[in-house]
């Protein structure tokens, strides 16, 4: 049984494994820090039985910057959820870990009254889209050049 904790510092020495997917985005340990400090309600483990990390998702709350000033604008996003990282590592996938760990942060968000939940994936992460449509999102826009894939793929 999956056992679901909040994200812990020492976490970060033990989530390797769960990293190594060519798809899961990584970053430095102060990223992480970060978060830990300041979304700690917004970045949970999962543990096997055996207490290994078989996933984890982390997020922030955010607005639009200077908010009152971009509220008529059509790029102006209200107080929300992100998810920044969503992962599960390969001997956990298809178990509905993904979504047990996306209803936590959805309800992270809404216990900080967050509008809705957002978060951006690779346009070539296919597998990422449908399990995020399966959840119930859906494509508002696509941000050319987030990801620089175009610049990995020309290397």
């Amino acid at each position: 049984m999956t056992t679901l904790r909040p994200f812990s510092a020492l976490d970060v020495l033990k989530f390797n494994p769960t990293n190594l997917d060519p798809l899961t985005e990584t970053y430095d340990l102060s990223f992480y820090f970060s978060y830990l400090a300041q979304w700690p309600h917004l970045f949970t483990v999962a543990l096997s039985p055996s207490s290994t990390i078989t996933g984890y998702i982390m997020g922030k709350t955010e607005s639009s910057p200077q908010a009152l000033l971009l509220s008529k604008s059509p790029h102006y996003l209200p107080w929300h959820a992100h998810i920044t990282a969503l992962t599960v590592s390969p001997s956990a996938r298809r178990l509905g870990l993904a979504r047990t760990l996306s209803q936590v942060l959805e309800k992270g968000g809404d216990e900080y009254d967050a509008w809705f939940v957002d978060l951006f994936v690779r346009k070539s992460n296919l597998i990422a889209q449908e399990l995020y449509k399966g959840l119930g999102y859906s494509v508002f826009r696509t941000v050319k050049g987030y990801y620089n894939e175009f610049v990995r793929e020309k290397r």
